[in-house]
């Protein structure tokens, strides 16, 4: 019992020693392990400018809007494309819509701003939701089993994506922003 209590202290010492905080050589506490995928950053921290994928190409993939009618995403190059991931059970989600509604009026179609519902279930709600909230700007596209969040490697909502005339990523944010502000406008500016 005496050698089993030594074993498991000397593993517990050995596992503490390997994995321990460097804290007394005066830095800051080491840097976390990153979450992300092989190949892709960290993800930012929310309402953080990203530009850790810049250059990534826009997805080739296909919305739907509650009608059926279809939009290929890679149909969209030849203008800067702004895409919200969104939802209607997320609250900065639902806060943040008069906002970019607004962004899309005042950028009057220079910038696509595409706003993509990843409610699944009910193809209707989005529609309605938007216009109860009197977003009149922002067209309800649908993504009902995510697979657009999936290939952002969304781990939050919302997240916006900015990509240019060209179809690459210039930067995205992670969780809620400001969108009325002069520094949104600079920003959409780099991808033009």
């Amino acid at each position: 019992m005496l050698s089993s209590r030594l074993l498991n202290a000397a593993i517990l010492g050995s596992a503490l020693l390997v994995a321990g905080c460097d804290r007394e050589s005066g830095q800051q506490a080491q840097p976390q392990a990153s979450t992300a995928a092989p190949g892709n950053a960290a993800p930012a921290a929310t309402g953080v400018v990203d530009r850790s994928r810049k250059g990534n190409e826009l997805p080739d993939f296909v919305l739907s809007d509650p009608a059926g009618k279809q939009l290929n995403m890679q149909s969209l190059k030849g203008k800067p494309v702004l895409v919200n991931l969104w939802a209607t059970w997320c609250a900065p989600c639902v806060a943040e819509l008069p906002a970019l509604d607004k962004l899309a009026a005042t950028l009057d179609g220079k910038v696509k701003v595409l706003a993509v519902n990843q409610d699944s279930g009910q193809p209707e709600k989005a529609g309605e939701f938007l216009k109860q909230r009197g977003v009149t700007r922002l067209e309800p596209w649908l993504d009902p089993k995510n697979d657009l969040a999936f290939q952002f490697g969304a781990e939050t909502l919302p997240i916006t994506v900015m990509y240019d005339s060209q179809g690459r990523e210039v930067w995205r944010v992670a969780g809620p922003k400001e969108w009325g502000d002069a520094e949104t406008l600079a920003l959409i500016a780099e991808a033009k």
